[in-house]
């Protein structure tokens, strides 16, 4: 039987970071979905579409992975491509308290979806899409945290806002 996960986020943009858990993960599930999704308590600078498509783009290469999008609670998303864990990222003890109250919430949801936190590497702990927007607001180098894909459409997208 296959065993399948999804890994939720907003990708706004995607990481390095997020890249290295989804490449950590495709060599213990049979299939990853990337699953893009929307926050009600985010504003984003890429769209719905940009961001599933640079997920797309930066995942094409890899192994059993495949990119959804979704709106709505995670579970709902994990039950229509029958998923039975979901993935998420935990850089800081912040992240982790957040994290632990929403694995609780969604194990409420539906028992039958395990929450996986999986501990980012120590050289990805400071990388965090809106930190990156930040930088690039800036005029830093962003190049180091995003692949380059990501870097030239967030530059992209920066100087398409300042006109």
């Amino acid at each position: 039987m296959a065993v399948s996960a999804i890994y939720p986020g907003s990708f706004d943009p995607i990481t390095r970071g997020h890249l290295d858990i989804l490449q950590r993960f495709q060599k213990v599930f049979d299939k990853v979905y990337v699953a893009v999704g929307n926050s009600t308590k985010k504003k984003y600078l890429f769209d719905f579409e940009e961001r599933a498509r640079l997920v797309k783009q930066v995942t094409a290469k890899l192994e059993n992975i495949e990119v959804i999008s979704f709106d709505g609670l995670t579970v709902d998303c994990a039950k229509q491509v029958n998923a039975k864990f979901i993935l998420r990222g935990v850089r800081t003890a912040g992240d982790f308290e957040y994290e632990q109250r929403m694995a609780s919430m969604n194990y409420r949801l539906d028992p039958s979806i395990d929450t996986i936190l999986v501990y980012s590497k120590p050289e990805f702990n400071i990388i965090s899409s809106s930190l990156i927007k930040e930088v690039a607001i800036m005029g830093g180098d962003i190049n180091q945290f995003v692949p380059e894909v990501v870097a030239e459409e967030l530059t992209r997208k920066l100087a398409e806002i300042k006109k």
